[in-house]
């Protein structure tokens, strides 16, 4: 430590540097940062002159903008011996304290404030005074006792303790360096007598070395009398009673009390709860500023918010489940029949480890609906995760903690969102997973985590530790399968949701879409009321869809209208009848769909299925002079040109049988187009519908309008099955066809159509394209 300076002229006028969080005793030596654009005008101001600056400490920390009421008045007058810039704009300089200084008037404030001082001397004691003599002696071995037990001082101040025979600089020196509060050391600084500044000096010493001496005391008791974790409980609410008792609370400390009660509250398993305890430990263990702390507080905080072991108890009763189905749904016998099945597996083997159900169907006809009502039956939380355009294999597995922001995947989120261990687990739109890339393969992420043998350590790159996911109760849903990979669709127990026929929806309409949209809208139950009639135009000319979504649109659109007349006063009962649907919706959208190109020659009319259920396609031939090419167009798959192709070979080797004339392939070239060409096609169900295409253009036999039909064909005439036949037939009544030819390999598909829509309809069954063309064709006019 430097020896004290003596030797100086006090300035007349001074600049004032308010220090926020210490007091500068005389002859001490210490860094501040100054960043307050006052007092770095003040530190300029010293620097341009003769360095000299009056340092005073603020009464309140956080005042940004003290005024002189806000400035202790007694401070030290100090000599900057150092200063430098900093990137962030700040200065950092190094002052000594010259002498105890009090504030006389301040001259100006701005740029800095101004003042003028006089020094305050002390009367010299008297060397040979007893009682001095003992206190320095004695704050000197109080000194060197709390060294001994551990605590740390600057190795040049218990030097300078030593050579120091001035009482009140020896009261000084060490006053810096015990880390008092900020009133207390200002007292201490206005505290006039040398020895009696030191006598409190002493005061304190003492306090400090019993409340060690006390914690190296009790310290050796605990560790004899408890346990690890009784001993380190004990000794931080030790900590925080002395700190509570001083009036210094930790931050830290509370909030890693309050962490580690969250961690002791949340029954881990026994290897989580090691990791975290030894996490917890590393977190105590390091400053708060650190860029891992806060990374490392996250990552404890979902360990302690995870269930690890809290569930539900599943209350199985399967009268009360089919009045919940019944409840929520209206028809599929089949699906109800399934998930009762389902539950009293559950009910009976206790434990859940069965297949992953996946419903498979068009939008719209309540695949989530359904996971919503086996929750509710089963009494379990319900969680959803939309799969959708999901790339990204961490978005399932989650980030490693190494990554800036990384997070838990989105199984392990919803696990936390449901707040239990086995919830109801929705996998939504498993046919739009993204493939294998540079980001993984989140396919292969979701076999680990649907397979029974493996999920019960589902490992979360994020957490880094087995959870256990064996007691959720998955279920997915998809439109298509056809984009699920084959491993993944091994897992899954398919149970597919066709669509509904119109009467199916207008019970649907009048028991659940109503009324939804009537309460969405404001509306009463009185406010407005739909004939049957105008439901049904509704549900035929203005939407086409297997499922229910447009047509609830359609509903919602007709509420506004009518919430708006009566916002706007008009509070008469509305009545919607067929006659009127058009007032509110504008004219028929699909109303003509079932008569293009029907009864024509060369036109015929097909059945397709797609995600969104199924549609009629018509398909067009026509014949013109060439050469016998085969144009096809109206953006047609690989398939469907196949198809095409064995179609017109097909007629070529049995032109005669069919008054074909043998040569047209010499004469004419014949173009096959499908309409809705800015739409892609493709499947393997065209085939007979090409066929009576074409044999009705080459032969002038026009094809009954009435007839719909779906299957493919092989060179030697045989009609092989295809999928999708309830979505088709469906389609085939929503269009108002009579007539529907059917391979006779899919009558064993017929079992799961409503006899109500069987009724609406003649089937046509076919071994061979004869049977299709005696159904299709008619003869020549």
């Amino acid at each position: 430590m430097q020896q004290p300076i003596r030797d100086f002229d006090i300035p007349a006028r001074v600049p004032l540097l308010p220090v926020r969080d210490a007091v500068v005793f005389p002859h001490m030596i210490l860094p501040l940062f100054i960043g307050r654009s006052q007092s770095l005008a003040a530190v300029e101001q010293a620097l341009a002159g003769d360095r000299m600056i009056m340092l005073a400490a603020q009464k309140e920390l956080g005042q940004e903008d003290p005024t002189a009421d806000d400035i202790y008045s007694i401070g030290s007058l100090a000599l900057i011996m150092r200063s430098f810039k900093l990137p962030d704009g700040r200065s950092k300089i190094l002052v000594q304290g010259l002498a105890k200084a009090r504030i006389v008037d301040y001259l100006a404030d701005s740029p800095c404030f101004t003042v003028t001082i006089e020094t305050l001397e002390e009367p010299v004691a008297a060397a040979a005074d007893l009682e001095v003599e003992a206190l320095m002696r004695s704050v000197r071995e109080q000194l060197t006792e709390l060294q001994g037990l551990g605590r740390t001082f600057p190795n040049d101040m218990l030097v300078a303790a030593e050579n120091i025979e001035d009482p009140g600089s020896l009261a000084d020196v060490v006053a810096s360096n015990l880390g008092l509060k900020v009133a207390i050391a200002q007292q201490l600084l206005e505290e006039t007598g040398a020895s009696s500044r030191l006598q409190r000096v002493n005061d304190l010493l003492v306090r400090e070395l019993e409340l060690v001496t006390t914690q190296h005391r009790i310290q050796s008791q605990a560790r004899d009398e408890m346990g690890r974790s009784q001993r380190e409980f004990f000794l931080r609410e030790q900590l925080r009673a002395i700190q509570a008792e001083l009036g210094e609370a930790d931050a830290k400390a509370e909030d890693l009390l309050e962490l580690r009660a969250q961690l002791d509250k949340a029954r881990l398993p026994a290897d989580v709860g090691k990791e975290a305890r030894k996490q917890l430990q590393r977190l105590e263990t390091m400053p708060v500023e650190a860029a891992e702390y806060s990374m490392l507080r996250t990552y404890l905080e979902w360990l302690a918010e995870l269930p690890w072991q809290t569930g539900t108890r599943d209350s199985i009763d399967l009268a009360g489940s089919r009045v919940i189905l019944d409840e929520d749904h209206y028809d599929l016998e089949k699906v109800k029949e399934r998930i009762l099945e389902f539950l009293a597996v559950c009910k009976l083997k206790k434990k859940l480890k069965g297949p992953v159900l996946c419903f498979v169907g068009p939008p719209g006809v309540g695949k989530t609906s359904l996971g919503k009502s086996i929750a509710r039956a089963l009494g379990r939380k319900f969680v959803r995760v939309s799969l959708g355009g999901l790339r990204d294999e961490a978005e399932i597995r989650g980030h490693r903690r190494t990554y800036v922001g990384a997070l838990p995947g989105r199984i392990i989120q919803a696990m936390k969102q449901a707040g239990s261990n086995n919830p109801v687990f929705m996998l939504d739109e498993l046919d739009k997973v993204g493939g294998a890339d540079f980001r993984g393969d989140p396919s292969s992420a979701l076999l680990e985590l649907l397979d029974p043998e493996q999920n019960h350590a589902f490992s979360d790159h994020y957490i880094h530790l087995p959870f256990d996911l064996s007691k959720v109760l998955f279920i997915a849903t998809a439109n298509v399968l056809d984009s699920v990979p084959s491993a993944l669709r091994d897992r899954l127990e398919v149970i597919r949701l066709a669509g509904y026929s119109a009467e199916q929806k207008l019970a649907i309409a009048r028991r659940y879409l109503i009324p939804r949209q009537l309460e969405a809208n404001g509306l009463q139950t009185g406010d407005l009321d739909f004939s049957n009639n105008a439901l049904h135009r509704v549900i035929t000319e203005y939407t086409a869809e297997a499922g229910l979504r447009n047509l609830e649109r359609e509903i919602g659109s007709i509420c506004r209208k009518i919430a708006r007349r009566r916002a706007e006063g008009n509070s008469r009962p509305v009545r919607v009848s067929g006659a009127t649907v058009a007032t509110y919706l504008g004219p028929p959208r699909f109303a003509d769909e079932d008569k293009l190109g029907c009864h024509e020659t060369g036109v015929a009319t097909g059945l397709a299925w797609t995600e969104v259920g199924g549609q009629i396609l018509h398909v067009e031939a026509s014949a013109m002079p060439g050469s016998g090419q085969l144009h096809l167009t109206g953006q047609l798959g690989t398939v469907m040109k196949e198809s095409a192709q064995a179609a017109l070979s097909y007629a070529r080797a049995h032109a005669e049988q069919y008054g074909i004339d043998p040569d047209f392939h010499h004469k004419i070239d014949v173009h096959v187009h499908v309409p809705a060409g800015a739409i892609p096609k493709d499947g393997p169900s065209a085939g007979v519908t090409m066929l009576t295409a074409l044999v009705s253009i080459l032969s002038r036999r026009p094809v009954n309008r009435e007839v719909a039909m779906t299957g493919e064909i092989t060179l030697r005439g045989q009609v092989l099955p295809v999928g999708g036949v309830k979505e088709k037939l469906l389609a085939a009544v929503r269009a108002g066809m009579q007539v529907v030819v059917l391979p006779r390999r899919n009558q064993k598909d017929l079992a799961d159509v409503p006899a109500a829509m069987k009724r609406k309809l003649r089937l046509v069954f076919a071994d061979r394209v004869e049977d299709v063309l005696a159904a299709a064709l008619e003869e020549r006019a």
